[in-house]
């Protein structure tokens, strides 16, 4: 950790750190020296302040939700439960204690300042991680899967029952709407968390209409 400290401080005067020694014990030492390395690629202060915080704030959530440093590239799986845990329904919440991020890793969280705010995040603030993370990810040298057709394939494989009959028919889509969508799929296994996840990124991405079998299942 002490390693990281130095390293960090050998890019303060780019990339100002006000947390250095929390950061240098969240961050792993190959996390620094991407940065390093993003410093001598002459990326915009502004723009590493942003990659810094984001990265920190991934690696926090890592901690506290799997006692794990982010691995990269980051699995699908692993995508899908930081969605999970960043956008959900309040009003399903207050009927399902289990729904959204866990009250431990709130909690941890919480302690270490990385949330203040009650509630799901804002859908632009998880749409930026997801970008800074897959800009990471490209800068490590890995593809990722956060733009692979993979990504979108468990939501098109949720329609094939409906593409022989109505596959043009669209449904708008509102909150009342979408909250009914998700108790189709209110387990604790993978694929209804995998169903949830698709279904909030779509509709947070700014998705008005959504196929109009999906509630089906």
């Amino acid at each position: 950790m002490e390693r990281r400290a130095v390293e960090l401080d050998t890019i303060a005067s780019v990339l100002p750190i006000d947390r250095r020694d929390e950061l240098a014990e969240l961050l792993t030492y190959q996390d620094v020296e991407t940065l390093r390395h993003l410093v001598n690629q002459g990326m915009g202060g502004n723009t590493l302040r942003a990659l810094t915080s984001d990265l920190a704030y991934l690696e926090a959530w890592r901690l506290a939700a799997t006692l794990k440093s982010l691995p990269w590239p980051a699995p699908e799986a692993l995508l899908l439960k930081f969605v999970a845990h960043h956008l959900w329904d309040p009003q399903h919440r207050e009927t399902d204690a289990g729904y959204g991020m866990p009250a431990d890793v709130d909690e941890k969280l919480r302690s270490q300042k990385f949330l203040k705010t009650v509630g799901p995040d804002a859908p632009a603030t998880v749409r930026r991680r997801l970008a800074n993370w897959s800009t990471l990810t490209k800068w490590r040298g890995f593809s990722g899967v956060f733009a692979s057709p993979a990504s979108n394939r468990p939501f098109a494989s949720r329609c094939a029952p409906c593409r022989g009959r109505a596959a043009e028919k669209r449904e708008r889509i509102t909150g009342d709407v979408l909250a009914k969508l998700l108790a189709t799929c209110a387990t604790d296994s993978l694929r209804d968390l995998r169903d949830r996840a698709i279904l909030m990124v779509a509709f947070a991405s700014g998705a008005a209409k959504f196929p109009a079998c999906v509630s089906s299942s």
